[in-house]
């Protein structure tokens, strides 16, 4: 079997598996495939997370990775969780039923196709088969709960999990241009608030009895509205950040001050800023500020891995005559921004392209996860 048929029958394997409620099944998929196929350490901590490792064959030493310098870890990282299915990607009724799995194409269909089971694939069999250069530990992390904040990457690193450097294997197809795939220094994270405004209730025919929450929740809003959005730059690329609120609401019924109204702000911060938002309570009386999710921001922190990443996804690109991937910026969250606060120099370089992620057409090009295998494999072995 050729290495794009077998990335296709993994992904579609892996993809069969539910795992929106429970990502039990699929890990153990993905422990036993790793068992199976490598002689690798595998760990399966307590929250589900599958985490392999293997060294180079160094002189001086009879196990793989002995010397007398601790290697430098490489991990190519994906998590298995997915969000909940629409009802054309299940049998049976709802959601609860079996996932559906078409290739047709040249794609894949199915719910995970895309974010992430088929950039799964294409790591697992990168880590089988690259042979890592001396001094270099590759490791293989698929994690649970990214969908959730990062659940399963953030109980990794309380653990210990601590690799020098990440290719998170999330969506970069077809950013700078049609047809190749980027290679994403820096990414946004998501800061999710509420501004809560408190008053004093009335009736409405004497408005001037009480103090009416929603008037002040409107005066922070103002306050919002004067607030810059977050702006950095990464590698010479711009990453700017922005600012909205998303959500008012105060009072329950038409002939009453209300006493509470919330003000829900969506906020995509950037690697060393974020917005104001405390100057909103600060302006005005009886407001309260709460963060309610922090999705942290991306930036690559290693210009030689980053030069790397790069250099092989053009090798690959250019051995295939495609146009030339660029060094870019992504617009969302992934665990790239939780190894990063660890310490680690990520990338995020992936098969998915803009819009197919958490829809009800999701699908990932066969010929993209065979090329983003390509990359991940001359990664592995590449020195810099």
């Amino acid at each position: 079997m050729d290495e794009t048929d077998e990335i296709a029958e993994l992904t579609e394997r892996l993809v069969a598996i539910p795992s929106h409620e429970d990502e039990a099944a699929a890990g153990d998929a993905i422990e036993s495939w790793l068992r199976a196929e490598t002689d690798a350490t595998v760990e399966r901590d307590a929250v589900g997370n599958v985490i392999a490792y293997k060294r180079s064959r160094e002189a001086g030493g009879d196990d793989p990775g002995e010397s007398s310098t601790r290697p430098h870890t490489l991990a190519l990282v994906g998590h298995h969780d997915v969000v909940p299915p629409g009802e054309r990607q299940t049998t049976g009724e709802g959601i609860d039923g079996e996932y559906v799995v078409e290739r047709r194409d040249g794609r894949i269909h199915g719910r995970g196709a895309a974010d992430m089971k088929g950039a799964v694939a294409a790591c697992l069999l990168a880590f089988r088969d690259a042979s890592p250069p001396p001094g270099r530990e590759l490791a293989l992390a698929s994690f649970v709960g990214e969908e959730v904040g990062g659940e399963g990457a953030r109980h990794a690193i309380d653990e210990g999990f601590a690799p020098e450097y990440a290719l998170v294997a999330e969506g970069s197809t077809n950013y700078s241009k049609p047809g190749v795939t980027d290679v994403a220094v820096a990414h946004k994270g998501r800061r999710a608030s509420t501004l809560v405004a408190t008053g004093t209730a009335a009736h409405a025919s004497e408005p001037e009895a009480g103090e009416n929450a929603i008037y002040r929740a409107c005066d922070a809003v103002d306050v919002v509205r004067t607030l810059d959005p977050p702006e950095a730059t990464v590698f010479d690329e711009p990453v700017r950040g922005s600012l909205a609120v998303t959500k008012l609401h105060g009072g329950d019924t038409w002939n009453a001050i209300p006493d509470r109204c919330t003000v829900t702000i969506d906020e995509r911060t950037v690697p060393g800023d974020r917005a104001d938002i405390g100057r909103a309570p600060d302006a005005v009386s009886g407001v309260e500020w709460t963060v309610e999710q922090d999705l942290p921001p991306m930036a690559c922190g290693d210009d030689a891995f980053a030069d790397a990443a790069l250099d092989a996804s053009r090798d690959v690109h250019a051995d295939r005559g495609l146009d030339t991937p660029e060094h870019v910026v992504k617009p969302h969250a992934t665990d790239a921004g939780w190894l990063a606060g660890a310490g680690t120099a990520p990338v995020v370089c992936g098969p998915s392209e803009p819009g197919e992620a958490h829809t009800d057409t999701e699908s990932v090009s066969i010929p993209v996860l065979d090329r983003c295998y390509e990359i991940y494999l001359d990664l592995a072995e590449r020195r810099w």
